[in-house]
């Protein structure tokens, strides 16, 4: 009896049941362990079903983003030509047919009744208000065909022009009655058409939306942006080069950095009423070009250039420049031999942010500018020019219906050329990447 009450559990009846097995808390073939790793696999589902849903939700409003833009946009790339029969020989144009065979032909037709003789024969063609069916752009189309044809002169030609805006955006389902119901006559006769609308890739803003093109501003931005990467780019590396690998550690060493860090966000007017201070009225460059639109710029996206090309030497492994200086490297070559091309990469990708970034900025352009009405292509970066953001903005501004639609092709061709940029430093950068 000594021995079996030894055996049994404190507080327990000799001769009773055992008490029921208590699981661990560690316990993996118990209810309860069971229970919470059903509930981790279920947050675990509802989470991979809340990411997905994220990036779904996004594609879509890209989606919705490119279909709009594409299928606004895609009628500013086309037009609406009419056919215009014109009789020459009884329109009295004033040119002699003789001055077309030498090499100012351009110059005698310069002062031909060209804009006449066209209204005399779109309302001999299609009634009296036939002349407001016509674009200005016609007498180009007039002009052209003279040039390559001076016969034409001495009978009747028909020639397609490009009609009025009206009529052009009637023709695509958005204008008014009376537009409509011309453009109703016009496809009763046969003479209206839709084309290609090169014109569009090759002129300059104008007051008619038929007239006005984005290679002005297209050209524009190619300038400034290279303005921009030439000063941005080089003095981002160099500081942040100095800075990670040269600079001593101490208090004015962090506030550089610290204040190169609240450069990075800072609003973009702020840069514009800088270099509005700066570059135009203290140094009197001029304003609305290219060369001050690039400075700017650049002073905006060297903040961004300077943290990612530090973030990107800092990752460099210490191992690289221990061996460089083992083997008989000096300081320098261990720099631009083998730190600089590692780090190249990651470089490259905050040279891409910041680069799209002044792509797309508006507000520190206006602020220097770059608003003005620019009817010509610029030269060079002196010349007045106006950039594709800064071309979208005025115009959404206008009324006309044609207006629209161009604004909508202008977005295209700004997306085409991120896209293009874009493609080119990730190319590089993919290039000059070492695997490990």
């Amino acid at each position: 009896m000594t021995g079996q009450a030894a055996l049994t559990p404190h507080g327990a009846t000799p001769g009773a049941a055992p008490a029921p097995r208590i699981a661990a808390p560690t316990d993996w073939r118990g209810e309860a362990m069971r229970r919470r790793i059903a509930r981790r696999y279920a947050a675990e589902r509802r989470f991979r079903l809340m990411g997905l849903a994220a990036v779904l939700l996004s594609a879509g409003f890209l989606a919705f983003l490119l279909v709009t833009m594409v299928g606004n946009g895609a009628r500013g790339f086309t037009r609406t030509q009419i056919a215009l029969p014109i009789d020459f020989q009884r329109s009295a144009i004033l040119i002699d047919p003789a001055l077309l065979t030498g090499g100012n032909a351009e110059q005698a037709l310069a002062g031909a009744n060209l804009p006449a003789v066209i209204d005399k024969a779109a309302e001999t063609a299609f009634g009296e208000n036939g002349a407001r069916m016509i674009s200005p752009a016609a007498q180009t189309a007039v002009r052209k065909a003279i040039i390559a044809d001076p016969a034409i002169l001495t009978g009747t030609a028909t020639i397609t022009v490009p009609a009025s805006e009206g009529i052009d955006v009637a023709a695509k389902g958005q204008g008014s009655a009376a537009n409509e119901a011309a453009v109703a006559r016009l496809q009763q006769a046969g003479a209206l058409s839709t084309g290609l609308n090169l014109r569009f890739l090759t002129a300059s803003d104008g007051t008619d939306p038929t007239l006005v093109g984005i290679w002005g501003a297209l050209k524009g931005s190619l300038l400034t942006m290279a303005v921009t990467l030439a000063l941005s780019f080089p003095v981002g590396v160099f500081a942040a080069l100095y800075l990670e690998e040269y600079a001593p550690r101490n208090r004015w060493t962090d506030l550089i950095e610290v204040s190169i860090n609240n450069l990075a966000a800072v609003p973009s007017i702020i840069f514009g009423l800088l270099g509005l201070a700066i570059f135009l009225n203290l140094m009197h460059l001029p304003r609305s070009a290219p060369l001050v639109g690039g400075m700017t710029l650049a002073l905006m996206t060297m903040p961004v250039i300077v943290i990612a090309g530090r973030n990107a030497i800092k990752a460099v492994p210490p191992s690289i420049r221990d061996a460089a200086l083992g083997i008989g490297a000096s300081p320098v070559q261990v720099v631009f031999h083998h730190v600089l091309p590692l780090a190249l990469p990651g470089i490259l990708t905050g040279t891409i942010i910041g680069m799209a970034r002044a792509l797309g900025e508006t507000a520190p352009l206006l602020m220097i500018g770059m608003r003005a009405f620019v009817a010509s292509p610029p030269h060079g970066v002196m010349d007045p020019a106006s950039v594709l953001p800064v071309q979208i903005f005025l115009w959404s501004d206008e009324v006309g219906h044609g207006f629209i639609e161009k604004t909508s092709a202008a977005i295209i061709v700004l997306l085409a050329f991120l896209l293009t940029m874009n493609s080119i430093a990730i190319y590089l950068r993919n290039k000059f990447e070492k695997k490990w």
